[in-house]
């Protein structure tokens, strides 16, 4: 029988065969490693923080402000939606502090409520509402 190889081929062969099973082992660690580490400058955008405020709403319809009367903490939002036919405007009504304009069939106007107060409509007077800040 006739010999192919010979001792130093056999060595050869086991290190190279050593050889690769390291690189493969350095190959996996490298990998894993890349894997789970931190990117040094994160891209992610921060975490917004919670709203420290709640959102009220108060539908105008059938010619009434519902509700009429509405308990808030201050700088909590008050929305008001037009769901009548006609134009309708929110307007302070002591000292007229403050005022939506006119507000349109499906529109909204939003007030952050700082102070208690009442309102009413200035289009149509009958109309009146209350905001109770705790």
């Amino acid at each position: 029988m006739l010999k192919w190889y010979n001792q130093t081929t056999m060595e050869m062969a086991n290190t190279w065969i050593k050889c690769k099973t390291w690189l493969y082992f350095l190959f996996i660690c490298l990998a894993l490693q890349a894997c789970s580490s931190e990117p040094e400058h994160s891209t992610e955008k921060a975490i917004p923080k919670e709203k420290s405020y709640e959102v009220y709403t108060v539908e105008i319809k059938n010619m009434k402000f519902v509700p009429d009367s509405i308990a808030v903490n201050k700088g909590d939002e008050v929305v008001f939606v037009n769901r009548d036919m006609v134009t309708h405007c929110v307007t302070e009504e002591k000292t007229k502090a403050w005022t939506s304009s006119a507000i349109p069939a499906g529109e909204s106007f939003l007030l952050v409520a700082n102070e208690s107060s009442q309102y009413y409509c200035a289009l149509h007077t009958v109309m009146k509402g209350k905001i109770i800040v705790k």
